[in-house]
């Protein structure tokens, strides 16, 4: 099973975030590249057309992340294991984020 979702930087496309049989990749959506007033979704995922990769989720990713008691109702609500940080990234990502940035699930097929 891959999962995947879309991030969204100020309500723009800018690229998508997925797990691979080795851990995670980032990879910008070309038109937010070809946009030169875009701006880097995070100061550890400046723009570039390679994607990123990482054996763990991105730390900017993670840091979106609820944490304690929250973390623990995330889980249960979702029946997510505490350890499953992508599952709940593309689960509670999507609206009310601090910041400029969200995160929405791609359905599998």
């Amino acid at each position: 099973m891959k999962r995947r979702a879309d991030v969204y930087f100020r309500d723009k496309l800018a690229g998508r975030i997925e797990e691979t049989a080795d851990g995670y990749q980032f990879t910008y959506d070309a038109s937010y590249l070809a946009t030169p007033e875009s701006e880097n979704v995070s100061a550890t995922l400046p723009k570039r057309a390679e994607a990123y990769t990482s054996k763990f989720l991105f730390s900017f990713f993670f840091g979106l992340l609820a944490e304690g008691e929250l973390k623990r109702i995330q889980c249960r609500k979702l029946n997510l294991r505490d350890d499953d940080h992508f599952g709940r990234l593309i689960k509670t990502a999507h609206s009310d984020t601090i910041g400029a940035v969200t995160v929405v699930e791609v359905p599998e097929g």
